[in-house]
């Protein structure tokens, strides 16, 4: 229930708040747009004093039924008191994941000020922000400011910071999604707790088109639990409102001229060039998303050289490109310029190109969200279509298009789960406090309670990361550079301004691979590409960077220094750290479910038809295998005996699970396995054959003791020791350098693996280091998704088959496993052979 108005409002209050309503209606008339229900009630939520998260469809108006509750509050408020002047005073923070798109948000809210006679100041805070303006914004902040998590947590290392953020409004969260399940949605959440503290009737919001677990994302983007020493809320519950009609998505594919009936994962999908430059020819304006960065360059290679005559009119675009050159994409997006470009996840989010009008997503999205989001890059406007067609790089890839085709009608997106008390991340925000206004103890303890991720935190746990972060815990107690805390009358704060300094250059949880400027001799800079890739070039080779083919020169001072080159063939495509995403559950269950209809002979749609004599071909030697199915094929050839295993859970929960069984039966019989993994199952070679028939008695596919065997199973120690090198760098352990003045990548890991050493050695009970063990089993195994696999398999039928060849299922796992031991060329030519047999025996 509302509360009761507050005694000191005027009268005159709720008349107001309706002019301010009927004005933005008024607006909207004026630019012949429609208002929607869903818009409405967001901003009568606001005004009544409500938090929340606005879920609907891209494209359909959630910036404005955001932004104009704050608006319609000043406006309400200019009608009471005309002569008020505290509107120059930050008011609204905006808070964006991507510094990409700040400059569109900024255009976006900007548009409706002038109209409404709001003079309000607005301006954006990223990394990006000239150091001018960043001056200006120390002596005053804009009536609302764009920024992003990482700026957010420098503006509370301010001394000041509580005055800054005295009159607060709104703080609005856009793409909410893609902060949820992160350490930045953590940083986030921290920095709201501080902010609700100064500001207790604060107004919280969250926009997001594709999320699956709403009620979770609202608890954190509001949560309604309040600590001791807060006074009583005076705002109402958090409420969920939801987009009042659902964007017409269409959903198609490139069939490609020929279906190889034996499949493999690994092309580019390059043999669909024509095809796709074809379907670009059709359309005003095309993004191409890809998966990769890698991707990115070889595609927008392959089509300059297809169409020079496109030089200009094409573009890539990644978070590896200077910002100059991303911005100038950009602009040439949103003008209409630009043909096409190919671009990879850094073009996903928010940022609105009307002039698209078709999106082509090369391979598979591995997700129905991420297929989601994309669609809507084409067609952002309410009432327009959103058209994503779908590239395959091999045949399966059709299924999945179809599958997530399936999944998109029937509201079946992912769920983003959010993380909890990461100590890391708990241990960076004490130092920021710390650097800003200092904290009192007990106080902040119950002020990060009331977030949803630390709700849980226990004492122990708080007076540990307190200690740590304070005078090194146990182990680095005797170090005065990890003393980085002092009390001072009862409250911390920093030890010494080099500390402060060395943390604001520090804040924030994204973490990669080290990274060096690549520039021009003499000349500009194209971007950014990572150590471990150049540690692989020798000067005078040739590499693809920026659509462009250099030559490396020298590497000096942390910079690439490279000059033109000729298109050589022989010229590398960088690779980038975290390339490979695994099939969701829900994209992975969309799939299972189409297998099931061609068991049944159903292959309905464009897809399934091309599809047809692969599926037809594995019913025939093996079997199709039905979602209440564990298929498990066993084939013996000249390399050894081959058992395949069909769980469809994705590559990170075979990974675990290869692993998992591999040790089991290692325990039963003297033996050893090669593995490979895809997302429909995995391989497990060996020179002798497998007890396969006891083991499954004996439990193989059992979830009883999966933590403590797979521990045994993995290289945990090695995994957790670069797991470790991220959680070291956020929590303020590692120092990555001055500006002009970075640490190399081998410095940081030798100085993240002793500390590792270090803990593991004397101090094992450390929660970082018991952080970075949870954290290999979850990211790097999903370990949960692991444990629900194995307790489904428990009730699912084994089906067993005896091949007398490898099945199309089978077929990409052998080249996979292929692939890690031959190069290339070999790798064609004994691929080229096997098809060859496969398909002489499949008539």
């Amino acid at each position: 229930m509302p509360p009761a108005p507050s005694p000191s409002a005027p009268a005159t209050q709720t008349e107001a708040a309706k002019a301010a309503l009927r004005k933005l209606q008024t607006w909207f008339k004026s630019r012949r747009w429609k208002v929607f229900p869903f818009q409405l009630q967001t901003w009568t939520a606001y005004l009544n004093g409500h938090s929340g998260l606005i879920h609907a469809t891209t494209g359909t108006g959630k910036t404005l039924a955001a932004w104009l509750g704050p608006v319609a509050e000043a406006l309400a408020e200019a009608t009471q008191n005309p002569a008020a002047t505290g509107h120059d005073a930050l008011r609204v923070l905006w808070i964006t994941p991507l510094r990409a798109l700040a400059v569109d948000t900024l255009h976006a809210l900007q548009e409706p000020l002038a109209a409404l006679g709001l003079t309000w100041s607005l301006e954006s805070r990223t990394g990006d922000t000239s150091a001018a303006t960043r001056q200006k914004q120390r002596k005053r902040l804009p009536t609302a400011l764009v920024t992003t998590p990482e700026s957010l947590s420098l503006l509370l290392t301010r001394r000041d910071a509580r005055e800054q953020f005295s009159n607060l409004r709104a703080v609005i969260c856009d793409e909410w999604h893609e902060l949820l399940s992160t350490k930045r949605g953590v940083q986030v959440e921290l920095a709201l707790a501080r902010l609700r503290r100064w500001r207790p009737e604060l107004r919280t919001w969250a926009l997001s088109a594709t999320l699956g677990n709403l009620p979770d994302a609202l608890t954190v983007i509001a949560p309604t639990h309040k600590a001791p020493s807060q006074p009583p809320s005076i705002s109402p519950r958090p409420i969920m409102i939801e987009g009042a009609s659902r964007k017409q998505i269409l959903v198609d594919s490139l069939i490609p001229n020929r279906i190889e009936r034996f499949p493999w994962a690994g092309h580019m999908g390059l043999n669909q060039l024509p095809d796709v430059i074809t379907t670009v020819e059709q359309s005003a304006s095309t993004l191409i998303f890809t998966n990769t960065r890698s991707q990115t360059e070889a595609w927008y290679h392959a089509m300059l050289q297809a169409r020079p005559d496109w030089a200009g009119l094409i573009a890539l675009h990644h978070g590896s490109l200077d910002p100059e050159t991303r911005s100038w994409v950009e602009d040439g997006l949103r003008a209409g310029k630009l043909r096409a470009v190919v671009c990879t996840s850094s073009l996903d989010l928010g940022v609105d190109f009307s002039p698209v009008d078709r999106v082509l997503q090369i391979g598979s999205p591995r997700g129905v969200a991420r297929l989601l989001q994309r669609a809507g890059r084409s067609g952002h406007r309410p009432g327009a279509v959103s058209r994503v067609t779908c590239v395959p790089t091999h045949a399966f890839e059709l299924i999945e298009a179809a599958a997530a085709r399936d999944a998109i009608a029937a509201g079946q997106l992912e769920g983003r789960t959010p993380h909890r008390a990461p100590i890391d991340v708990l241990c960076q925000h004490l130092v920021t406090i710390a650097s800003g206004t200092g904290f009192d103890a007990a106080d902040l303890y119950s002020e990060i309670r009331t977030t949803s991720s630390y709700a849980d935190l226990s004492l122990d746990e708080w007076n540990w990361a307190l200690d740590f972060t304070a005078r090194g815990g146990q182990s680095l107690k005797a170090y005065p550079d990890y003393h980085r805390l002092r009390e001072f009358e009862g409250l911390w704060f920093v030890g010494s301004e080099r500390i402060a300094r060395q943390h604001r250059m520090s804040i924030g949880t994204i973490t990669s691979d080290a990274s060096l400027v690549v520039q021009f001799i003499g000349g500009p800079r194209l971007g950014t590409i990572e150590e471990s890739f150049l540690s692989k070039i020798n000067p005078g080779e040739t590499f693809i960077f920026a659509g462009r083919t250099v030559e490396l020169v020298q590497i000096r001072d942390m910079k690439v220094y490279v000059r033109r080159a000729p298109a050589s063939k022989q010229a590398r495509i960088p690779r980038w750290m975290g390339g490979r995403m695994p099939l969701s559950t829900e994209l992975a269950h969309a799939v299972r479910l189409r297998l099931d209809q061609a068991a049944s002979g159903i292959f309905a749609g464009p897809e399934l038809e091309a599809v047809r004599p692969l599926l037809e071909l594995q019913s025939r030697w093996s079997v199709i295998p039905r979602p209440t199915e564990l298929l498990i094929e066993q084939i013996r050839s000249r390399e050894g005996y081959h058992t395949l295993f069909y769980p469809f859970a994705g590559r990170l929960v075979h990974e675990g699970l290869s692993a998992l069984f591999a040790w089991r039966l290692s325990r039963r019989q003297p033996i050893t396995f090669t593995m490979s993994v895809n997302d429909y199952g995995f391989e497990l070679l060996s020179a002798t054959a497998p007890e396969l028939d006891e083991a499954l008695q004996h439990g193989l596919l059992s979830p009883d003791s999966l933590h403590s065997e797979l521990l045994q199973c993995i290289n945990a120690a090695e995994m957790g020791k670069r797991q470790f090198r991220e959680i070291a760098r956020v929590a303020g352990l590692v120092f990555q350098g001055f500006p002009g003045q970075p640490r190399s990548a081998r410095q940081l890991q030798a100085s993240s693996g002793l500390l590792y050493d270090v803990f593991a050695s004397y101090d094992p009970r450390n929660l970082l280091l018991q952080q970075a063990g949870s954290e290999v089993l979850e990211r790097q195994l999903e370990h949960s998704r692991l444990l629900t696999t194995l307790q489904s398999l428990q009730s699912m039928q084994l089906v067993r088959r005896q091949p007398e060849r490898f099945t199309p299922l089978a077929f990409p796992l052998i080249v996979a496993r292929l692939r890690e031991k031959l190069s290339s060329e070999k790798l064609s030519d004994r691929i080229a052979r096997m098809t060859l047999q496969l398909e002489s025996a499949a008539g």
